[in-house]
């Protein structure tokens, strides 16, 4: 861990393993394919790839880097893009995975994927990031592996495409929601913000602090509703509500305790394991370590939501997280108003807010 987006050359990128979006044949081509052999050595590396030619749509070989950076070149023949009934998903999803795990296979720390099938393939950018980075995660998620970096390399913008709908989801949310610095909103939102979470903290105060105190006062048999449900539906639904939110907002308020105990005690709410945290938040397993020591470390803000969107947080319990590390959520940041967005909308998926905010030029999830 974790999955990388990033703009550069793959063929420089210093990394233990390369992957080239290869043709059947294994044979200089255009794009990526061409600009791998031509910095590898093209005479050495085609003699190379003579030898294990040809491969089958969704295979991967490796070879030697030769004169580049990287050790090996993991060589993957993509699908060629017809109307996406083809089987073209299974075989860009092979790719992927069988690149892995030669990589694995040969104990690299690190790989750099282009977009496979997305130049002359005709593969749309779109589905092509979306298979990309789903096929990734769920190979990291699954396997026994530690300390792997995966980069999803793109030469430039054109090379990149969000889903449209999804896209267009998030900038109307932004259009909305956004509030800049130099605009008058800024203080009215702020204003009403801070008054909103103090009303809120309020009541939430008021309403524990009753329930506590009758909880005291009557005997155990009596703490028990007498009525029958269905003639209360509504206070036997808000207790039931509260009964089941009870301890993660214990967690939640103790407000003299460090980030690092927080954060543990909300995994153990949740039933969650460390490892599903750190891996669903996309984070490198020494910085999760880190973490869990609590020698004075704090994390960083794009660190903190991301162990939000792994616990699947709500905004508020977002908001309190954010705190214990010092932040908030504000509505002048474009990487806050992206993330109150997939949070509000219940979409915990790491890997497809890290493609929405490497199109909007924001620091990626994880570490």
């Amino acid at each position: 861990m974790p999955l990388r987006i990033v703009r550069d050359d793959i063929s420089k990128m210093r990394v233990d393993a390369i992957v080239n979006a290869a043709n059947k044949s294994l044979q200089a081509g255009g794009g990526v394919c061409g600009a791998i052999f031509s910095a590898a050595g093209a005479e050495k590396l085609r003699k190379a790839c003579d030898s294990l030619a040809p491969i089958e749509t969704g295979e991967a070989v490796i070879t030697k880097g030769y004169a580049l950076p990287a050790k090996y070149i993991i060589h993957a023949a993509g699908p060629v893009y017809h109307d996406g009934r083809q089987n073209e998903e299974e075989s860009l999803r092979s790719c992927y995975k069988k690149a892995l795990g030669l990589a694995k296979k040969h104990k690299c720390k690190s790989i750099a994927f282009p977009l496979i099938s997305s130049g002359i393939y005709g593969y749309p950018k779109d589905e092509a990031l979306r298979v990309a980075t789903g096929a990734i995660s769920e190979w990291l998620m699954a396997e026994d592996i530690e300390d792997m970096v995966v980069s999803l390399v793109v030469f430039d913008r054109t090379a990149y495409s969000v889903s449209k709908e999804l896209f267009g989801k998030v900038k109307a949310y932004i259009d909305e929601n956004y509030v800049d610095e130099h605009s008058p909103r800024i203080g009215m939102e702020r204003t009403q913000s801070l008054l909103s979470t103090e009303l809120q903290d309020a009541v939430t105060s008021a309403f524990h602090s009753a329930e506590s105190e009758i909880n005291r006062e009557m005997p155990a048999a009596m703490q028990a509703p007498s009525f029958p449900a269905q003639k209360e539906p509504k206070t036997a639904s808000l207790l039931s509500a509260y009964k089941r939110t009870q301890k993660i907002d214990d967690v939640l308020n103790r407000l003299d305790e460090p980030f690092s105990v927080s954060l543990f005690r909300l995994i153990d709410a949740k039933g969650k394991t460390d490892v599903e945290i750190y891996k669903r938040a996309n984070l490198d397993r020494k910085l999760f370590s880190k973490i869990r020591t609590g020698k004075g470390y704090m994390p960083s803000k794009k660190t903190v939501a991301a162990l939000a969107v792994a616990l699947e947080l709500t905004l508020p319990e977002t908001r309190q997280l954010m705190e214990r590390a010092g932040f908030a959520l504000s509505r002048s940041v474009v990487f806050d108003v992206i993330i109150e967005y997939f949070i509000t909308s219940r979409k915990y998926d790491v890997f497809e807010i890290n493609n929405v905010l490497f199109e909007y030029d924001q620091p990626i999830l994880g570490g």
